[in-house]
């Protein structure tokens, strides 16, 4: 057998070191089981359908009988999954004097410690019948080590001497299977390491017992020998083993192959939200993680495409949802949006949703989602006694998932009052306030919060509130108010004149600045044309160093002098008419500073104008005419470029 690793070593001889000192200092040899079959099957799992409990849990201080029982056991163990199920088939026997009243169970607290569910079934008789749910309690009883955590299961009546009890007991532990090893590549098979006891760990002495350890199929790397092991196909088998002493022990260690998907949400938010008006909305926001072995080096796309069951035996790809029968608007989406990749399945007996990530989950990779859906009101809030009362599962739809921690919201209409909730496990429990759409007060909301839920936890819960059916006209009166107001006002508007008095200043000022902005932008086309003017004068030069025709030259300079003295009227009355306004006095000063800029420019044309026909005229060299023209020339751009900064300027008031 492959050595196991480090970790399950070590709590194995602690373990050992344990049972030795229970062994030496128990007392209760009075107590025996006579049968004892352990075994892992998935059928056992109908169990979780019968609708039992999981009571609070007070502590006994003793047994309180000292009637001698002898069990005969048969257990089976699931690891099909990563979630461990066993379940113990107990044949008790009273063979002591006094009756007796319950029957203890016992765990080693580093096995307890991953206990998720525990649940018992008893029938009395020597042939076995329908069972019975019984209580369960934690108890201490006098003398017991604290190293072990003991149960109790209560009987419904007392076993009398030399009755028979046939008892089932079923136990859900998280965290039982260990990746071996703990880091894997992507095309590497994941292998899990398993460590129990092949005998029963009972307080009472035990005839006769078997385990039955069912696999999920694949690779068996190693297992505990033992003259009684036997592997066939994908089941484990130890025993029989007989006339064990109280808290026998014999360690065995399964290494073998499981590449099922090790779905563990950290953290899961359902929300439950009622409306009378005839639904029940739920809004599930998972965490998930793959809890398996962590993925070693890098992720090939390609690889994993091409060949997914090979280059990606141990990731998972999709998650399954078991919904209510009539599940209606189903979405799947996350913080990107919608996710296409998933399918819906529905007819008279379910409705399934198969989830499929955006990328698949390798060993230590994780995503976040949100799963909705909507549910008739009449199929799970009933009316009775003056009370409404919710009635809805508790844990997740999904298959085989563990959640670490599931938070429970419950939100109730506005003005529910007097909440009550009463659940089949221990869970912590307050209140909250909710504001959505049209609320007031808010919405009262129950929250219930429970850690390590499997699906053995989505049983029934229910929660009872009261409502006065009054309160539903609030919300349609508000809108009818909102409407009403809304139509008032618009009326009012309609009729009432908003429109400014024209005797009233701010009128009269507005009209003002009308008249000083239709001014300026006159004023303004008259210096565009200016402009104009003084482009067709350096056009008349250029032509006449091309053609060299002088008296179309002065022909252009004296259209050019007409035209600036045409413009110099128009002008003259808007600059009178601006300068007249109350409300110039900023744009004043601007204008009176383009009119002297466009002046000197004027003048400065004409006379460079003059300036190079006159020399043309006597045939001067080209280079004395650029000499005694250069600083006009220079002087004419600086003016240019001064006029149409404050054209720009004007423009934007």
């Amino acid at each position: 057998m492959a050595t196991p690793p480090p970790p399950l070593r070590r709590a194995t001889l602690l373990l050992l070191a344990v049972l030795v000192g229970v062994l030496a200092s128990t007392a209760r040899a009075d107590l025996v089981i006579s049968k004892a079959d352990r075994r892992v099957s998935t059928v056992l799992l109908a169990l979780q359908i019968s609708g039992a409990q999981l009571p609070s849990l007070p502590r006994l201080n003793a047994l309180g009988s000292n009637a001698a029982l002898v069990l005969f056991l048969s257990l089976q163990v699931d690891l099909t999954s990563h979630i461990v199920r066993v379940l113990a088939s107990l044949k008790v026997e009273n063979v002591g004097p006094d009756p007796v009243s319950q029957v203890l169970l016992s765990f080693p607290n580093i096995q307890a410690k991953n206990l998720a569910a525990i649940r018992a079934f008893g029938t009395e008789g020597k042939v076995k019948g329908p069972s019975t749910v019984l209580p369960i309690e934690v108890v201490q009883p006098s003398g017991a080590p604290p190293e072990l955590t003991f149960f109790s299961a209560l009987l419904h009546k007392p076993l009398e001497k030399g009755k028979i009890l046939h008892l089932d007991v079923l136990t859900v532990f998280t965290h039982s299977l260990q990746p071996f090893p703990e880091e894997i590549t992507q095309a590497e098979a994941q292998l899990v390491v398993y460590q129990d006891s092949a005998h029963y760990l009972s307080p009472y002495p035990v005839k006769s017992q078997t385990l039955a350890i069912r696999l999920p199929g694949g690779r068996v790397e190693s297992y505990t020998r033992h003259p009684t092991a036997k592997l066939v196909d994908s089941e484990l088998k130890y025993g029989s083993f007989e006339d064990l002493p109280p808290f026998s022990y014999l360690p065995v260690i399964v290494h073998f192959e499981n590449n099922n998907p090790f779905a563990v949400a950290k953290e899961v938010i359902r929300e439950i939200e009622i409306s009378h008006w005839g639904n029940v909305q739920i809004t599930e926001h998972y965490k998930i993680t793959h809890g398996g072995a962590r993925l070693k080096g890098e992720f090939s796309r390609i690889d994993y495409q091409s060949r997914p069951y090979v280059r990606g035996v141990s990731s998972f790809r999709n998650l399954i949802a078991r919904l209510p029968l009539r599940a209606h608007s189903i979405y799947y989406r996350d913080e990107i949006g919608n996710i296409s990749t998933s399918h819906l399945w529905s007819d008279s007996k379910k409705t399934q949703l198969e989830i499929e990530p955006r990328f698949p989950l390798f060993g230590g990779w994780q995503t976040t989602f949100t799963v909705g859906y909507g549910l008739p009101l009449q199929d799970f809030v009933f009316y009775s006694d003056g009370k409404r009362f919710l009635n809805i599962t508790f844990g997740s739809p999904m298959e085989e998932i563990l959640i670490e921690e599931l938070i429970v919201k419950v939100v109730l209409p506005e003005g529910s009052k007097d909440m009550e909730v009463s659940a089949p496990f221990p869970t912590k429990q307050w209140q909250e306030v909710k504001y959505s759409h049209l609320d007031i007060v808010g919405r009262p909301v129950v929250v219930l919060e429970k850690p390590d839920v499997i699906p053995e936890h989505n049983l029934y819960f229910q929660v009872s509130y009261k409502f006065n059916n009054i309160s539903l006209l609030r919300e349609p009166l508000m809108l009818i108010a909102g409407f009403f107001l809304l139509f008032v006002a618009c009326i009012v508007y309609m009729h009432t004149d908003m429109s400014i008095s024209k005797s009233s200043p701010s009128y009269l000022s507005k009209l003002q600045w009308d008249e000083v902005q239709a001014t300026v932008q006159k004023i303004q086309g008259i210096f565009e044309q200016c402009l104009a003017v003084h482009d067709k004068l350096e056009a008349s030069l250029r032509d006449l160093s091309r053609t060299g025709d002088i008296q179309s030259c002065k022909a252009a300079r004296k259209a050019a002098d007409a035209q600036f003295k045409e413009l110099s009227k128009e002008l003259k009355p808007l600059l009178t008419s601006l300068q007249s306004s109350p409300q110039s006095y900023q744009i004043w000063p601007k204008v009176e500073d383009l009119i002297t800029k466009e002046r000197e420019m004027q003048e400065k044309l004409m006379t460079r104008h003059s300036t190079i026909v006159d020399s043309f005229e006597r045939k001067l060299r080209g280079q004395d005419v650029e000499n005694k023209i250069a600083l006009q020339q220079q002087k004419i751009a600086a003016l240019r470029q001064e006029v149409e900064s404050l054209l720009e300027y004007i423009s934007e008031i």
